[in-house]
């Protein structure tokens, strides 16, 4: 998680917006907040379904409203916040069972297709960057604990399923694919032990397919992922 910006450099903000080049200063701020609220939605200290109200969170970010509005207008936009009229925002309720398979019926449409055609029409640059987020995900600590604990993971395997689809070269495919905004949804539920988590096997066998352009192997191997990735999810509704 970016280091929370101390009360000191926040209040500095004001007075830096007058100097030649706020626009940094005021980015920081910014991705801070939003960082600081998407972590009290993923750990559900702002509960699902409770209301977030925006003077309230600038007083406990000891931030102005403004980086508060900011940061939920680009929460919405990953459908962990909702905006209703008369009723301000609120925090998006958990996924049910339902709601978890019908997210990996859309996954399984479109992400094993993707994976095919990458491995037919990924350039040298997109195979790199695919094999960058893999193995950058190796010195993550897997998806356990706390937000804090587990976002680099959970952003390197959205980036790892977003580069996949973006290697395939058919841009609406990689849209949907992005707008899932699958592994919020998923990491928000509850977070999993890493011990043996077997997603970097997983990744690992797709990445071989699609660099040894291998497309019907590539779309099984995803399709594989995908499926074992819906029943450790549904494992834990069945343990209720």
């Amino acid at each position: 998680m970016p280091a929370h910006v101390p009360s000191a450099s926040r209040d500095a903000v004001g007075s830096v917006a007058a100097g030649p080049s706020p626009a940094p200063v005021r980015q920081v701020l910014s991705d801070s907040v939003y960082e600081d609220i998407k972590a009290m939605v993923m750990d559900h200290e702002i509960a699902p379904g409770a209301r977030v109200g925006i003077e309230a969170l600038a007083r406990t970010l000891d931030v102005s409203p403004t980086p508060v509005r900011e940061a939920l207008a680009r929460l919405e936009s990953d459908g962990l916040v909702v905006k209703r009229s008369l009723s301000g925002y609120r925090a998006t309720e958990l996924l049910t069972r339902q709601g978890v398979e019908e997210l990996f019926e859309m996954r399984l449409l479109l992400e094993p297709r993707a994976a095919a055609l990458a491995a037919r029409h990924a350039d040298e640059a997109q195979l790199d960057a695919v094999e960058a987020i893999l193995e950058a995900m190796q010195a993550h600590p897997g998806p356990a604990g706390p937000y804090a604990a587990y976002r680099d993971f959970a952003a390197l395997d959205q980036r790892f399923h977003d580069a996949v689809a973006e290697a395939a070269h058919r841009p609406l495919l990689a849209d949907a694919v992005e707008r899932l905004h699958s592994h919020l949804h998923i990491f928000r539920l509850s977070s999993l032990q890493n011990e043996g988590d077997p997603t970097l096997a997983e990744h690992e066998r797709v990445v071989r397919a699609i660099l040894r352009r291998r497309a019907e192997r590539a779309a099984e191997a995803m399709a594989d992922h995908l499926t074992r990735s819906l029943e450790r999810q549904l494992s834990r509704f069945d343990g209720e």
